[in-house]
């Protein structure tokens, strides 16, 4: 999507333009949401001991987690370019919340893969969080503020795993059993989330010149129909085999790491005798890591492009994946504990620097359809992450087996980068584009647009 007046930098101590606001909010909201997503994973040593749950059905609750976010992001890309993204997140965040708060009242198998079904709809935050921010900044720095709002919200699922075993231990320290401690911990999110989504309704707006509502009651931009409706937006992203391409390559990068923040903890308990708050802060390493490396991702995807153009964002995105198998197939051979977290910290590094260099690239898919190639490519992260869950679902294979099968999947995954390719024009549009953003002060006006072009 074409819109005025987009950010040719980022100000991370600007709370006041529209444009940081909306950088702010995404990422903080994204952040949130793995306490609710992934909250109950680093306790999940006690909840298989209240739910007398074997490893084949903790397998199954971790692909629930993920597999109902495949639909849930194929159908919030669509949403937000026809309601915008402010609409759409405030409405997933306060509907999330429910399913968080109530999965204490699972006492089966059943009833506890049924909450971690719903809760798993939370996932599709990060298809608005990267829409939101295509929208607000300038293709010089697009690469950048999407991997920087993605990382620190991704930052969320190492956070996660050190404060809500905290948040437990807190709790049965007051004298309440463990069976009732993690259902209560839960709660915390849950209100978390509610509140956040009120909080961004009001703090955001969905473009720089206004909301889509406003600009369509005036004129500025098509009512969301037709060609220009978001299910318009999908169709044309789906008639795009480079779309599937990074589907496959999210699949490689985002779908591993939310295996990681699924199984880390557990692993780390089972297989290097250490307490479950000892398993948690290690595990909580590989998500801290978010707190640069997907932004280096995203900002050599942007340097990339200054000296080699968009080819030079496929090449990076190739080289961070092929790195990331290797370092996962390292991970999955160590069986000494500072080798161990040595190595994850590593694979984390290449993993997440993979995910900014993939969105990185998807602002410039089709811009007459973003939505739509947001929505798929964020979708593929969590079929990813289904195929991989059944690796740890098998109780023919050990953890370790999982992560080198894993790891070998992901180089494979590394070459469909080269799908990706551009025409002449295109290079050379996109090339100029940079340029004027570059050599522009903030804000922009993309090619001299004084208004958005539909989407």
């Amino acid at each position: 999507m074409e819109l005025a007046n987009k950010a040719t930098r980022i100000r991370l101590f600007d709370f006041k333009s529209v444009q940081m606001r909306a950088f702010h909010m995404s990422w903080l909201a994204f952040h949130l949401c793995f306490f609710g997503w992934f909250g109950i994973a680093p306790l999940m040593a006690v909840v298989r001991e209240d739910l007398n749950l074997d490893k084949s059905q903790v397998g199954s609750t971790i692909i629930a987690s993920v597999a109902i976010t495949v639909l849930v992001r194929l159908l919030i890309g669509p949403l937000c370019d026809k309601f915008g993204p402010r609409k759409t997140y405030s409405s997933l965040l306060i509907l999330g919340s429910i399913p968080v708060m109530c999965i204490g009242f699972a006492d089966s198998f059943e009833t506890f893969l049924l909450a971690r079904l719903c809760i798993g709809a939370i996932g599709a935050a990060f298809v608005i969080t990267q829409y939101h921010t295509s929208v607000m900044f300038a293709p010089n720095i697009v690469g950048t503020a999407n991997a920087t709002t993605a990382g620190w919200g991704n930052l969320g699922g190492g956070t996660t795993q050190i404060v809500m075993p905290l948040i437990f231990a807190a709790i049965v320290s007051l004298g309440i059993s463990e069976t009732l401690g993690w259902r209560l911990a839960m709660i915390v999110p849950g209100i978390i989330l509610f509140v956040l989504g009120i909080a961004y309704w009001k703090f955001t707006q969905d473009a720089p010149d206004g909301n889509y509502s406003d600009l369509r009651a005036a004129g500025k931009i098509p009512e969301a129909k037709n060609e220009n409706s978001g299910w318009s937006s999908f169709r044309k992203a789906a008639k795009d085999y480079r779309v599937w391409a990074l589907f496959v390559v999210y699949a490689g990068c985002f779908g591993v790491e939310l295996t990681i923040n699924n199984v880390a903890a557990i692993y780390f308990f089972d297989n290097f005798e250490v307490d479950l708050k000892t398993a948690g802060m290690i595990a909580g390493l590989f998500g801290l890591m978010n707190i640069f490396a997907r932004t280096m991702g995203g900002f050599f995807s942007d340097l990339s492009a200054r000296y080699m153009g968009l080819n030079g964002r496929v090449r990076f995105l190739f080289a961070a994946m092929f790195i990331e198998g290797i370092a996962l197939i390292a991970f999955s051979q160590m069986e000494v504990l500072p080798a161990a977290i040595a190595t994850m910290i590593v694979f984390s590094l290449f993993v997440q620097m993979s995910e900014g260099a993939t969105f990185g690239l998807v602002p410039f898919m089709n811009k007459k359809a973003l939505g739509g190639v947001n929505g798929i490519v964020g979708a593929g992260g969590n079929a990813g992450a289904v195929l991989a869950g059944f690796l740890f679902k098998s109780e023919s294979l050990s953890y370790g087996e999982g992560l080198l099968i894993l790891g070998c999947a992901v180089l494979v995954c590394s070459f469909f980068a080269f799908f990706v390719r551009f025409s002449a024009d295109v290079l050379a549009e996109e090339k100029a584009a940079f340029d004027t953003a570059s050599a522009g002060d903030d804000p922009i006006k993309v090619r001299g647009s004084d208004s958005p072009e539909p989407a």
